[in-house]
């Protein structure tokens, strides 16, 4: 016989899912080979996710509401599923991201966390530890839904050039990367300027950080040390990472112009080279 883990549906949003797939499956009358032959995937995943020990997609959640009749149920679950993969620390960040009208960010050493590729996340996630990445890396890519609403906040990105020559993950990878920078550069709600080397000194020098911005809501700060994220409302850091964010614009090249350098070093740096084992890039 089967050894079927009994899930607490209070537990946690992953638990929650795992046990109503389980409960509607049954309801169908449904194996999960049965279930899996149905949505493309095998018994096993389906086995992993009714237990808890692997994280839906939001694709498998659409199939799966097409498959079982649910009425969007899965499809509306997934993002409590995903956000709750998220850091414990970082949660309220991101809830408050989700809200905000505007959102300004500098980045001194990584593409902003909205506007990484689903690859690049995963060289990014995946340097200390391997454990969940999948996990990570959907949480991550599932806060750029905000970017496709009707009514999208307006992200204005300001990143050294280091970003762009820090080879994360291979030159495919950074290749892929700078290009979705470039595409994302053509949405109206997205502005990405560069902060060439030669500004030299500048006031993003002590660290990355994100304001965010509301319609009625006061305004925040994000900083984030090597332990946990950091936000506050206070009037002082607000006016400390306005002033900051307002000479770092002053120094980064222009919008145009950091197209231009995206472009260029994209070209240069990761075009069509071969790899150290020789093979070429496509």
């Amino acid at each position: 016989m089967v050894n079927i883990r009994n899930l607490d549906p209070s537990a946690s949003p992953l638990d929650y899912y795992g046990s109503e797939l389980r409960r509607l499956r049954e309801e169908a009358n449904l194996s999960q080979t049965e279930l899996g032959s149905i949505l493309y995937c095998t018994a096993s995943l389906i086995g992993q996710i009714e237990t808890a020990k692997k994280v839906p997609t939001r694709q498998f959640s659409e199939r799966l509401d097409a498959a079982l009749l649910t009425g969007g149920v899965f499809t509306r679950l997934v993002g409590l599923v995903l956000k709750s993969q998220l850091p414990t620390w970082f949660q309220a960040y991101a809830e408050m991201e989700a809200k905000a009208a505007c959102i300004y960010s500098f980045q001194a050493q990584l593409v902003d966390g909205l506007l990484q590729t689903p690859e690049y996340a995963r060289a990014v996630l995946g340097v200390r530890t391997e454990d969940d990445l999948d996990a990570k890396v959907a949480a991550r890519i599932e806060r750029q839904r905000i970017l496709d609403r009707e009514t999208p906040p307006l992200v204005w990105v300001v990143m050294s050039e280091a970003v762009l020559r820090q080879d994360i993950g291979g030159r495919a990878i950074m290749r892929s990367q700078l290009a979705h920078l470039l595409a994302m550069q053509e949405r109206e709600w997205v502005k990405i300027q560069i902060l060439p080397y030669e500004a030299g000194a500048h006031a993003g020098l002590p660290g990355s950080f994100n304001l965010l911005r509301f319609e009625d809501d006061p305004d925040l700060v994000y900083t984030e040390d090597f332990v946990q994220g950091h936000m506050t409302a206070n009037p002082a850091a607000i006016r400390e990472g306005s002033l900051r964010y307002d000479h770092l614009q002053a120094a980064a090249l222009s919008v145009e112009d950091s197209v231009a350098l995206i472009a260029r070093v994209m070209e240069e740096r990761y075009g069509d080279q071969a790899e150290p084992d020789g093979r070429a890039l496509a």
